[in-house]
This record gives C-alpha cells, structure tokens and sequence, in this order.
C-alpha cells in the first residue's frame, strides 16, 4: 500500500492531528501578525492602544500553552495506554508523541525569541 492516502488509511486519527498542527501552526501565524503590529504601531494610536494588543496576546500565549500542554498530556496518556497493552494503534502513538514534539518545539522556538526581544530591550539605552 503506498501513495499519498497510504499514511492516512493507516493511522487512523492522522487527519485530526493534522488539522491540531495546522491550528498551532494558524495561532504562530496569528503571533506573529499580532507581534508586528506592536513593533509598527500605527501613527494614529493612542496611549491605551497597547493595552489592547498586550491583553490580546496575554490570552494567545496562555491559550497557545494550554493546547502544547493538552497535546502533550495525550501523548502520554497514549504512550501509557500502549505500555500497559490498552492501544494497539502504534502509529497512533508515535503520531501523538510527534505531535508533542513539534508542538515543543514551536513553543521553544517562540520562547527563545521573546527572550531575545527582551534582553534586546534591556541592552538599550534610555
């Protein structure tokens, strides 16, 4: 069995993780968007104008967390199940764990750069 439905067929939950991955991948987009908004703030804006955008990525990040954190547990919850003989599904396993790990990854990823805008913020001068 080969071809581009083979993996599919097989795996059984492989189109709901794809469309998780493709959301994660829509809220890093979305980050993103909303991160060169503040760094290019319109020249018409105002003093509370920056609370909008902190609280609208305040939430972005948490919920981003909350769903790394979610995918996570289910790869554990999946990869003990297959331990203890309850999933037999071992490609469903290492889907999830893979999952998991992107979804780190990406979070990693994010994290260092926010870490890099900060010291960068540090380093100037007032």
């Amino acid at each position: 069995m080969s071809g581009p439905n083979a993996l599919g067929g097989g795996i059984g939950g492989g189109a709901g993780g794809l469309q998780q991955i493709m959301a994660l991948r829509q809220q890093i987009i979305d980050r993103s968007q909303l991160l060169q908004q503040v760094r290019t703030p319109a020249s018409g804006a105002t003093e509370a104008a920056p609370e909008a955008p902190a609280n609208g990525f305040t939430s972005a990040l948490k919920s981003a967390l909350d769903n790394v954190n979610a995918v996570q547990e289910n790869a554990s919850k999946l990869s003990e199940g297959y331990d203890k003989g309850e999933v037999t599904d071992i490609a469903k396993v290492m889907l999830a764990r893979q999952e998991a790990g992107v979804a780190f990854e990406a979070t990693l990823q994010v994290r260092n750069k926010l870490l890099t805008a900060y010291q960068d913020i540090m380093r100037m001068g007032v």
